[in-house]
């Protein structure tokens, strides 16, 4: 019997221990369009605290998604950008963005009637 876990076994579970949760994707978006400060990304982010938002940027750093940095400025600067295993993976989730886009009305009313 083999012990292999679901990791070894499947790259959809590695991927989506990567960008599960609700808010990293979103980040993932937001980063699309080239390094962004935190401030802003709370902004495009309406509904996210600040508790929730770096703990998602710290996950996505760890997978090495992320790249944070550092400026010497005072006050410190700092900016997020996709890496480019991000910027991978943001090309593979486009097919899943284009699907949702053609289906969003159905879908909407789907949860929408389940609700």
């Amino acid at each position: 019997m083999s012990s292999e876990t679901d990791h070894e076994v499947c790259g959809m579970s590695v991927a989506i221990d990567v960008v599960g949760g609700k808010w990293k994707l979103h980040l993932m978006w937001a980063l699309e369009a080239g390094p962004q400060r935190f401030g802003r990304l709370r902004k495009l982010l309406t509904g996210v605290s600040e508790k929730v938002l770096a703990e998602n940027l710290r996950q996505l750093e760890a997978g090495g998604v992320v790249h944070r940095e550092v400026f010497a400025e005072i006050p410190p600067r700092v900016e997020y950008s996709l890496t480019p295993l991000g910027e991978e993976l943001r090309l593979a989730l486009r097919p899943l963005e284009q699907w949702g886009d053609r289906h969003r009305r159905r879908l909407l009313d789907n949860l929408a009637s389940a609700g």
